[in-house]
Formats: C-alpha cells, structure tokens, sequence
C-alpha cells in the first residue's frame, strides 16, 4: 500500500460526563509534526497521545483537536480553585489602581480563565481513557482515509509511467536515423572544408560530434528509472522520499535528452517528458 499524508478524521462519543470529540487534519510535510488544540483541563494528555501518533505515522503536518462539552451533572461536580481566584482578584485591583478605567473581570470571563475549574480525580481518569480510545479510533480512520488518497496517487503515477513509455518508445527508434542523417551532414561540410586528403580527421570529427547528440544511453537510464518507479510503487510502505529521489533523477535525464538534441521531435519529447515528471513530483510530494 501507498500512504497519502493528506487525510481527515472525526470521531465522537456521548457519555455520562459530556460529549467528547476529535478531530485529525493532516497535509503533507518534509517530516512529521504535530500540533494539539486541547482544552487546558486535557493538556497532561497531549504526552501520551503525541506518543499514540508519532508511533503509528512518519511524515506529514497533523492538527489533533479535542473538544469535550461537559453535561449538567459533570458541571455540577467541578471545583473552583480559589487560590487562582483570589490570584486573579488581587490583580485586577493593582491594573485598576493605576488604570481607573480598566474594565473589571466578568463572571463568565473568570470561569473560562485556564485552570480556574477543575474536576474530581474520578473524572480525570476516565477522561483519560476516553480520549485515548477515541483518539485510536479517530487514527485508524485517518490512516483508512490515508491509504484511500495512496491508492489513488498510486494510480495517478503508474499511468504517468506509461505515457512517459509510450513517448520513449516514439523517441528511440528515432536516434540511429537522426546520426546517421546527422553524420552524412557533417562529413560533407567537413570534406567541403578539409578536402579529401583528410579523411582520418573527418572520422574522429564526426565520431566526436555524433556523440555528442547521441541520446540512446540516456533513454535507456530513463526507462530503466520509470522500471524503478514502478517497482517502489508496487512494492509500497513508506516510500515518499524514495519516490522523491526517483524524480530528480527522471527530470535530470529527460533534460539531458533536451539538451542534446538535434531534432524537433526529440526535444518536443523531451518537453512532454518532463511536464509529466513536474506532474508526478507534485503527486509524490502528498506520499507518506
């Protein structure tokens, strides 16, 4: 299988003390790194559940978001932390004693200052496992919807692959005919300008230049590269970088050929090459 590192999750459960949900978003990344939205009475989890998420994914940018909506009987067990309260008190009276318009701290804004509710260790421990166990579920639907997206890059890429075949198999018949066309040419300016006495030169003149436009090793790199592609793909796992590599080295003989060649049809080729190497590098930047 083929990993996408583009995927989207959501997971939600009712229970006796709220309603708890997650969501994971991820998009592609050069390496693997997470961000958590938690509310702060969950903060002590992102640890583990940082831990449950670099286990079981390698590369891409991932935003975790927790939302948990407490129910009546939960609300009516939290705890007010009247030490942060009396904190929070002291220091409103020293802001309006400089700043006599300063506005005062509502009700609603105290109870929402971080760590100002608190509920029982009870809860806490469940909660614990709650967001554990959703956060599993979340990331296996997450890591479904991931090989989904693979599969379809995989797909995207194979038939890459054989346009670039096709668009070989027009080129290679081509480059005998093209030397032999381009060495008829230059032996006859040559003897033109040397004469016939010079035949030997000639040779090695025309042996040099027909070298230099001769394209066939690099077509054969090519195809054997697009065999290598292949092969990675079919073979799967974790092969974004492998795959990455691959393209340079696709782009690097397809602009060899171009810059070589002494034939229109050559570098039209050369042109379609790598446009379809520009497509699939930007397909391969979304593989895991």
């Amino acid at each position: 299988m083929i990993f996408s590192m583009t995927g989207y999750a959501a997971v939600s459960q009712e229970t006796p003390h709220g309603s708890f949900s997650i969501e994971i978003r991820s998009v592609n990344n050069r390496y693997l790194d997470i961000l958590f939205r938690l509310p702060d009475e969950f903060r002590k989890q992102e640890a583990v559940m940082r831990e449950l998420l670099t286990a079981q994914l390698s590369r891409g940018k991932v935003e975790c978001r927790l939302n948990f909506s407490p129910s009546t009987s939960t609300v009516n067990l939290l705890q007010l932390d009247h030490t942060l309260l009396e904190q929070l008190l002291q220091l409103e009276q020293m802001i309006k004693t400089r700043h006599a318009v300063a506005a005062s701290l509502t009700v609603a804004e105290i109870l929402k200052w971080p760590g100002i509710l608190g509920s029982n260790h009870a809860n806490i421990e469940e909660f614990d496992e709650i967001t554990v166990m959703l956060l599993q579920t979340a990331l296996n639907d997450l890591k479904a919807a991931r090989i989904r997206e693979g599969d379809k890059l995989k797909l995207i890429l194979l038939n890459r692959i054989e346009q670039m075949r096709q668009l070989l198999q027009i080129a290679s018949p081509r480059i005998p005919a093209l030397i032999a066309a381009f060495e008829e040419k230059l032996r006859t300016r040559l003897e033109e300008i040397l004469g016939n006495y010079e035949n030997e030169r000639i040779h090695q003149e025309i042996t040099l230049f027909a070298g230099k436009i001769d394209v066939d090793e690099e077509l054969s790199r090519l195809q054997a590269h697009l065999n290598e592609v292949e092969h990675i793909l079919n073979k799967g796992g974790y092969v974004g970088k492998r795959l990455d590599f691959m393209m340079q080295e696709l782009h690097r003989e397809a602009n060899t050929i171009g810059s070589k060649s002494v034939d229109l049809e050559i570098t039209r080729i050369s042109m379609e090459l790598k446009v379809i190497i520009e497509q699939m590098r930007e397909q391969v930047q979304n593989i895991e």
